[in-house]
């Protein structure tokens, strides 16, 4: 969950052609619609292709997930402590609520839902809770939740934020101070870092990363070679990669993309949540909206969603990108595959 969720940010990206487009977009309020910044996002989103509101009301529409076994979508408001279900047939409803924290006095927490979702074993997703400060399994007939961990070397997490399975069984989680009241110095707060760990499937927990700010989003490369981190400080507004075959995962860090320089008024958002499609190429939410980045981290083009985006996900058929954008859910037809 970004700062930036009351900030207005603005940006342009690099490239010539993409800094004479957002200039132009920074002199009016913030646009829906596609911006092109490279020739190759024409064989990823038709040129015609609307953004659709599928719903709206939310006040912080968060980690969206695809249940394939039912054909349905949900997604956390992280604020509210609620999960919401999404269907063609059946539009919004509530899921699950409370999604987080479901003690009696919730004054400790600035947003005490569930936040990033995502698909765990059969009948089941994975979730990173802000109430519950844990990494839980949520099972999807019944409601109930097993914590799968809930501290590192004794001392209890700050607000798992965002999460995800490699195909090890093992899942990486970020560990921002979003969920808590007053961040970094809530009395709470017991983790010294806000880290990105790794959960192995014997329940270990190894602390990877413990020198980024606000890490947020997270993601894997097709391969699960590179582990992709958002981090949303508006003052190193950056996505890191990692190699996860480095012996020293923390030293191979490098920026993949610096969105500073976007940071101002006419864009709303930070790096947050993001999807990888089957070529590696990623969709992160960002200023103004989802960046469609090449692998290397070449700028495609720039979903514009009206407002600060959290995240977004594949799902249908897997060539529909559903994007969690404030208080809304949207829906985008692309031409390629999550």
């Amino acid at each position: 969950m970004p700062l930036s969720r009351r900030l207005v940010l603005a940006g342009g990206v690099a490239g010539a052609a993409g800094l004479s487009t957002l200039a132009q977009a920074k002199a009016s309020p913030p646009a829906v619609g596609v911006v092109r910044l490279d020739p190759a996002l024409d064989g990823l989103i038709a040129p015609d292709a609307p953004i659709e509101t599928l719903a709206s009301g939310f006040t912080w529409s968060e980690g969206p997930v695809w249940i394939a076994d039912g054909d349905y979508l949900l997604f956390s408001d992280v604020p509210e402590n609620r999960i919401h279900r999404w269907s063609e047939r059946d539009g919004a409803s509530v899921f699950m609520d409370p999604s987080g924290y479901d003690g009696p006095d919730a004054s400790a927490f600035r947003e005490p839902g569930s936040n990033g979702l995502i698909v765990g074993p059969a009948g089941s997703i994975l979730m990173a809770d802000h109430g519950n400060r844990a990494v839980a399994r949520v099972d999807l007939a019944t409601r109930a939740k097993t914590l799968l961990a809930t501290q590192y070397e004794g001392k209890r997490f700050n607000s798992p934020n965002d999460l995800v399975q490699a195909s090890d069984g093992a899942i990486f989680f970020t560990d921002p101070p979003y969920g808590l009241k007053d961040m970094d110095q809530s009395p709470l707060k017991e983790q010294a870092q806000n880290g990105v760990y790794r959960l192995a499937p014997d329940g270990g927990v190894t602390l990877l990363v413990r020198d980024l700010t606000f890490p947020n989003g997270v993601a894997l490369s097709p391969d699960q070679r590179t582990l992709y981190v958002a981090v949303s400080d508006p003052a190193r507004a950056v996505l890191m990669a990692y190699d996860l075959t480095a012996s020293d995962i923390a030293a191979s860090g490098r920026v993949l993309k610096d969105f500073t320089d976007l940071v101002g008024p006419a864009n709303p958002g930070l790096p947050d949540g993001m999807v990888v499609d089957r070529d590696g190429r990623l969709f992160v939410t960002g200023p103004g909206g989802v960046h469609v980045l090449a692998a290397d981290g070449r700028a495609l083009g720039l979903i514009q969603t009206g407002g600060a985006a959290a995240n977004c996900t594949f799902g249908e058929d897997g060539r529909t990108l559903f994007i969690t954008a404030g208080d809304r859910l949207l829906k985008l037809r692309t031409l390629t595959r999550g």
